[in-house]
């Protein structure tokens, strides 16, 4: 067999509905299913049974331990030369599996040893016409060039030594059983995994045709608290994999101090504008309006960039999904998506850094036990 498609659920069955159907739709067949029911309070077996007789599916049920150690579950019992990652709230497009063997037997029949193949790949997310929207305002502050640089989006040219994500993630049997899959971070393990396949001397690659439709989270609550666990993330993949920090990682921290900045430069504005109307009314400076022309001065220069950039976005988003309205919550997506990084960033960097707490004491909760 030459693909096993794992997926790791958590009280998501409507989702595995809607993946399981599309993947009936692939034009390459040659894969079997497998789903990996993570400790669910609301199993997906009965949704799984729809499609027994028309995938090649399996469905096993486990006491919960996390997307990582689930993903390990189902390699365990793959059988698939390819081991396909992803995630249950992803939706395939018909030619997603002919993409990737396209790109495999393109690639792969070029060298002859293991090294020299690609051992992993992943591929960049969309959002579907179908999608709310808040998961479209959510997608496009994701793939977006002006939040992520458009990478993760992107169908531009193949990336060498990328970096795959477990929402669409590729690896080749062997590899995975030697590294031992994924570790028992919460978050950001998939990453971790990434840098040990190319850190063995493995070759990645984005294939961007081999895309998904990606719904995310379905609110901005649950959106930021996903991107702030991204962010410290970040910090401890640093302390597991020295030199992996790049300059745009910091981007989002720079950004939100920046935000931070405009908001205390207006509050300034704002209370000597407000200090020199009560000053006028009470006759003590009738012709002196220093205090106002000053905080007037102060609330426009932090507005300024502030407003730039959400026109900026909302400009961006409403022409790219023809909706105005999504464009505008494009804006708050953006400022979440940003700074629920940066703040955990901070955190993260304050914790492991300047503490110099170990990973585990320092964020006992994005551990698995």
């Amino acid at each position: 067999m030459k693909y096993s498609i794992i997926v790791p659920v958590f009280n998501r069955p409507d989702e595995v509905d809607e993946l399981l159907e599309s993947l009936c739709h692939q034009e390459e067949k040659d894969f079997e299913v497998i789903i990996v029911e993570d400790g669910s309070k609301k199993p997906c077996k009965d949704v799984c049974d729809k499609y027994a007789g028309i995938l090649d599916l399996s469905y096993y049920y486990k006491e919960n331990s996390g997307p990582g150690q689930s993903r390990n579950y189902g390699a365990e019992r793959a059988k698939g030369e390819w081991l396909i990652v992803l995630d249950s709230d992803v939706v395939l497009p018909n030619d997603y599996l002919k993409a990737v063997e396209t790109e495999l037997s393109n690639h792969n029949s070029q060298f002859s040893t293991l090294n020299s193949q690609l051992a992993a790949w992943g591929g960049p997310d969309a959002s579907h016409p179908s999608f709310t929207p808040i998961q479209k305002a959510i997608s496009y502050s994701m793939t977006s060039f002006f939040t992520t640089g458009g990478i993760r989006g992107g169908k531009g040219k193949k990336l060498d030594k990328f970096f795959p994500r477990s929402y669409n993630m590729g690896i080749r049997r062997e590899v995975y059983q030697e590294l031992g899959g994924f570790t028992k971070m919460r978050f950001g393990e998939d990453i971790d995994f990434s840098y040990r396949i190319i850190e063995a001397g493995y070759k990645t690659a984005l294939i961007p045709e081999a895309w998904v439709w990606h719904k995310r989270r379905t609110d901005f609550r649950k959106f930021f608290r996903q991107v702030y666990n991204s962010g410290i993330a970040r910090i401890n993949l640093e302390k597991r994999h020295p030199g992996t920090l790049k300059l745009v990682h910091m981007l989002p921290t720079v950004f939100t101090l920046g935000v931070i900045g405009c908001l205390l430069l207006f509050a300034l504005g704002a209370e000597l504008y407000i200090e020199g109307e009560w000053l006028d009314a009470n006759g003590m400076r009738p012709h002196d309006n220093m205090h106002q022309g000053v905080g007037f001065v102060f609330c426009t220069l932090a507005m300024l960039p502030l407003l730039f950039y959400s026109s900026v976005i909302f400009i961006d988003s409403s022409i790219r999904n023809r909706s105005p309205w999504v464009g505008l919550l494009s804006i708050p997506a953006a400022f979440t998506q940003l700074m629920g990084y940066g703040f955990g960033f901070i955190e993260s960097w304050w914790k492991r850094c300047i503490l110099k707490q170990d990973e585990f004491t320092a964020f006992e909760k994005n551990f698995y036990k």
